[in-house]
C-alpha cells in the first residue's frame, strides 16, 4: 500500500472531514436559508435543503438601506486594512533592521499591547472620539477607523518575516546605494508579499466583521455599517428568518471571496517566520 493511502492518512482525512462539518454548516445554512420560504424555515426539525427557491428574500432586504451599509463597511474595512498594512510595514522594518536604544525592550512593550483586552479600552476610546466630535456626519468615518490604524499583531508578523530576509542581499543593496526608504519599498516589500497579504487579509476580515464599535459610536443611521444593518432586519420585517439570512449571506460574500483568493497567502505568510 502506498504512503498516500495508508490507514493512518485515511483516518486523518476522516477526522478532518468530520471537524469541517461544524465549521462549514453555518455558512451553508446561511445561503440555503436565504432562499427558503417561510414554510421551510418554520418546519420542525428544520429543513436543510430548500423546497422552493424563494429569491424574494434578497429583494426584501431593501427594507433597510443595505446598499448604503455595504458602502460604509467597505470604506471602514478598506481604510483600516490599508493603514494597518502600511504602519505594520514601517514599524516591522524599524524593529528588524534599524539600530535603536533598548530595541528589544521597546518591542516587548509593543507586543504587550496584544494582551490588553479591547473591552478595557473601548470606553476611553469612545470618550476621546466623542469629545473630538467624530460621531456625527462625514467625520463618523474617521471615528470608525481612528482606533485601528496600527496593530501590534501585524508588526510582529511582518518583523518575523523581515528577519528571514537574506543579509547578503541587503548588503548588496546598501553597497549599490540603497537607503532605508528605497531598500524597504523596492527590495524588502516585494520579497515579502505573502506575509503582507496575510496581514491584509486578517485585518480586512476583522474590520469587516466589527459590530460593537460601530454600534456604540455611530449615531447617524446613514453611516451605520453592514453588521448593524443586518440586526435591523430583525425589526424591519417582524423577524422573518429568511430575510435575515439573506442579509447574512450578502455580508458573507466579501469575506468568502477574500478567504478563497487569499488563503494561500495566509498560510505562506503565517509560516514565513516559523523557521530560521
Amino acid at each position: 500500500m502506498s504512503r498516500r493511502t495508508t490507514p493512518g492518512r485515511v483516518a486523518v482525512y476522516v477526522v478532518l472531514g468530520l471537524a469541517l462539518i461544524p465549521v462549514l454548516f453555518p455558512v451553508y445554512y446561511a445561503f440555503a436559508g436565504a432562499v427558503m420560504g417561510p414554510g421551510d424555515l418554520a418546519t420542525y426539525p428544520p429543513a436543510l435543503v430548500p423546497g422552493d427557491l424563494h429569491w424574494q428574500n434578497f429583494g426584501d432586504v431593501e427594507a433597510v438601506p443595505l446598499g448604503r451599509f455595504y458602502v460604509n463597511s467597505a470604506v471602514q474595512a478598506g481604510v483600516i486594512t490599508f493603514a494597518q498594512v502600511v504602519t505594520s510595514i514601517l514599524a516591522a522594518y524599524a524593529f528588524a533592521f534599524l539600530r535603536m536604544p533598548a530595541k528589544a525592550a521597546t518591542f516587548a512593550l509593543f507586543l504587550a499591547t496584544l494582551m490588553v483586552p479591547w473591552e478595557s479600552i473601548i470606553i476611553p476610546n469612545y470618550l476621546a472620539i466623542s469629545d473630538w466630535g467624530l460621531t456625527r456626519g462625514g467625520l463618523t468615518y474617521l471615528g470608525l477607523v481612528l482606533p485601528f490604524l496600527a496593530s501590534a499583531f501585524g508588526t510582529f508578523l511582518l518583523r518575523q518575516a523581515f528577519l528571514q530576509f537574506p543579509g547578503e542581499l541587503r548588503d548588496a543593496a546598501v553597497i549599490d546605494g540603497c537607503g532605508h526608504w528605497r531598500l524597504l519599498w523596492q527590495v524588502v516589500v516585494p520579497l515579502s508579499k505573502p506575509s503582507i497579504a496575510a496581514v491584509g487579509v486578517y485585518v480586512f476580515l476583522s474590520a469587516w466583521n466589527q459590530y460593537f464599535w460601530p454600534l456604540i459610536l455611530v449615531r447617524d443611521p446613514e453611516y451605520q455599517t453592514l453588521q448593524i444593518g443586518i440586526s435591523q432586519l430583525n425589526d424591519a420585517e417582524a423577524a422573518q428568518p429568511g430575510l435575515i439570512l439573506a442579509g447574512v449571506a450578502l455580508s458573507l460574500l466579501p469575506t468568502l471571496a477574500v478567504v478563497l483568493f487569499g488563503q494561500r497567502y495566509i498560510v505562506r505568510g503565517l509560516t514565513a517566520g516559523a523557521l530560521r
